[in-house]
Parts: C-alpha cells; sequence; structure tokens
C-alpha cells in the first residue's frame, strides 16, 4: 500500500513539474511576443467633396445604321442585258444609263398584236360590208320567216362586232404596255447617289419581270434604327442628342439626333407579347462621316436629362431611409453629424443635391 501511494506522489510531483514548465515557457515566448505586436490604429473616414458640375442620366440603345433615302431600281421585263454602263458601288447622276435590255422579243411581239389587230379590223369592215349587201338584196314582198332570218342575221352582226371591239381593245392595251416597255428598256438611273446591285459579285445578265436589281442611296443622309424596351421609351423624345459609337471602329465618336419615337410596339413584339418583352422602335439622324455606311452596328447613348451647375455628391455617400434621404457631414475638428437632403437627378456615381449641401462641403461614409 505505501508502494503504491509513493508511486502515486511520485506522478503528482512530475506532472507539476513539467506543468510548471509550460506555463513558464508559455509566459516568456507567447505572451511576449503579443506584447511586441503593437496595437492597430483605428483607419481614417472616408470622405467625398460636394461640387459643382454638370449631371445628366442617359438611355444606351443599340441597333443598325441604314440609308435615309433608298430608290430602288427594277428590271422592266424579262430579257438579256446587252449592257452595263453602271458599275456596283460607283456614283451615279440622276438620268445616267444603268444598263440595256435586249428588245428583239419585244419588238417581235409588238409586231405580231399589231398585225393580228389589223387583221380583226379587215375582217370587222368585210362583216359590215357583206351585212349591208344582204339587206340592201331582201326583196321587198318577204314572207314573215324571212324577216325573222334577216333580223336574226342583224342581230347576229352586231354581236360579233361588239365581241370584236372588246378584242380590239385588249389587243390596243398590250400594244400599249408592250410599247412603254420598249421604251425603258434602256434603263435611267432615277436618282443620285452611289449604286448597290442587290448581288455585289457580279451583274446579272438575264433579268426576269420586274425583278428587284439594286438601289440608289445617298451616303449623306443615313440613320440609326435602335429598339428599346417599354422601360425607356416613355423617357425618350424627339430632339434629344445622342453619342454613337461604331462597333468596327472603337475610337470613331458619332452625333445623331432623335427624330422618331415609336407609339406603338414591333409587331413581331406583339405577337410574341407573352413571351418575350415588347420592343419599340426609335429613329436617330446621323450626321455625314466618310466611314460610315449602312449595315453597321452601332451603339447610342441617349441624354434624357440634364443639368449644368449642378451640386453632386458621390452616391456612395448618400443614404435612403423610406422616401427620405440623408448624408453625414463632416462639420470639423471631428464633429459629423446627420444631415437630411432632397435628391435630384441621380445616377450610379453621382447624386444631385437640391438642398441640404452646398458646394464645398464634405460628406462622411459611416
Amino acid at each position: 500500500m505505501k508502494r503504491i501511494i509513493k508511486r502515486s506522489l511520485k506522478w503528482l510531483i512530475i506532472v507539476a513539474l513539467v506543468a510548471g514548465a509550460g506555463y513558464i515557457l508559455y509566459t516568456k515566448v507567447f505572451k511576449s511576443d503579443e506584447a511586441a505586436v503593437p496595437e492597430m490604429e483605428p483607419l481614417p473616414p472616408i470622405t467625398f467633396p460636394v461640387t459643382e458640375e454638370t449631371i445628366s442620366t442617359s438611355i444606351q440603345v443599340k441597333g443598325k445604321s441604314q440609308y435615309q433615302e433608298e430608290t430602288l431600281v427594277y428590271a422592266p421585263f424579262a430579257s438579256k442585258v446587252t449592257s452595263w454602263k453602271a458599275e456596283n458601288g460607283v456614283q451615279v447622276k440622276k438620268g445616267d444609263v444603268l444598263f440595256t435590255l435586249d428588245q428583239s422579243t419585244l419588238r417581235n411581239e409588238i409586231a405580231t398584236v399589231e398585225a393580228t389587230a389589223r387583221k380583226a379590223q379587215l375582217e370587222s369592215e368585210l362583216n359590215d360590208f357583206i351585212a349591208m349587201q344582204d339587206e340592201e338584196a331582201a326583196p321587198a314582198g318577204a314572207t314573215e320567216a324571212e324577216r325573222l332570218k334577216a333580223l336574226a342575221a342583224q342581230e347576229t352582226a352586231k354581236l360579233s362586232e361588239e365581241l370584236n371591239q372588246v378584242n380590239a381593245d385588249i389587243q390596243a392595251r398590250e400594244l400599249a404596255d408592250k410599247k412603254a416597255k420598249l421604251q425603258a428598256a434602256v434603263v435611267h438611273a432615277p436618282a443620285t447617289g452611289i449604286f448597290l446591285a442587290d448581288k455585289s459579285s457580279e451583274l446579272p445578265q438575264n433579268v426576269t419581270d420586274n425583278q428587284y436589281i439594286g438601289k440608289i442611296v445617298d451616303l449623306n443622309k443615313l440613320e440609326f434604327i435602335a429598339q428599346v424596351g417599354e422601360q425607356d421609351i416613355f423617357k425618350i423624345k424627339q430632339g434629344m442628342k445622342v453619342q454613337v459609337k461604331m462597333s468596327a471602329i472603337k475610337d470613331l465618336q458619332l452625333v445623331g439626333e432623335v427624330t422618331e419615337v415609336a407609339k406603338f410596339a414591333n409587331t413581331a413584339s406583339a405577337e410574341n407579347s407573352a413571351s418575350s418583352v415588347p420592343q419599340f422602335e426609335i429613329v436617330i439622324s446621323l450626321q455625314p462621316n466618310e466611314h460610315l455606311i449602312g449595315g453597321l452596328s452601332l451603339t447610342g447613348d441617349i441624354e434624357t436629362l440634364r443639368k449644368d451647375k449642378a451640386v453632386v455628391v458621390s452616391s456612395m455617400a448618400v443614404m435612403h431611409e423610406g422616401d427620405a434621404a440623408y448624408v453625414m457631414v463632416d462639420r470639423g475638428d471631428g464633429q459629423i453629424e446627420r444631415q437630411d437632403v432632397e435628391v435630384g437627378i441621380e445616377t450610379s456615381e453621382k447624386t444631385e443635391i437640391v438642398t441640404g449641401l452646398k458646394a464645398g462641403d464634405t460628406v462622411v461614409l459611416q
């Protein structure tokens, strides 16, 4: 029993020595390191100056450029092209010859119609002569049956004459139409501008009736067609200025102006209104530029609100409580006070302060 007590006492002494040594080591090593680390000073508050400057809001739109004036060119009738005078992408003047069509087939058709009409006229005159002879040869004392027969012959002649007249009118209109086409066999430019063929790779050598050949455009009159959603359409008005950028040339800055604002959604978006957001078309006129052509992708910033000499502050510093707004103003000497303000134009970066602050004040973000 004594032996067991001695052993327990021995282990208790060993544990106490180890614990004491560990405490001494902790106080000398770890405590001394903690004492060596200096306390961090609090960071200074973030401040924003209140300034007087221009503030504005804008809406970004995307779309494509198109020619404001396009005069379409069509083939007057089906034929072979005998010569091309115009080239794709070349300037033409109103009245210049674009191309000439072969007239031989059309002239043959005109000759055939004229011959048919002349034949019908001669047949009509012959029928009139025969009818007149029959009337003169009729006996004075003809029976009732003979008189009825003669009357029937006269009525038949009248109907035949009316039918011949109808055919003659049809042939006359057909002949006039073909002669009008013949006059249009030499196709002239209907306007002044750049001729753009339907297929830029090659000009057609054979055309069909009323085939689309191309268009003549005015490079000095282009417009920007963009689509906007229902959230923005009521903010955009005619006459608003637009800063336009071209995707093809990043550094090129263009200037435009809103000329048209649609009152109704596009037909396509209206039909799919259940599954898509309605889109409204706006038209922006563009100033001439040597790099500007139709079909380019454009981006525009429409300035919807603008105020010069406005008192503004960083939007980060403006706090909102329901409909109310306030800022924390640095009064100097470490004094920071809450100041209720009335806000005006708001952007993601700056907010206009209508009342409550003046230029030169400093607000604090807390």
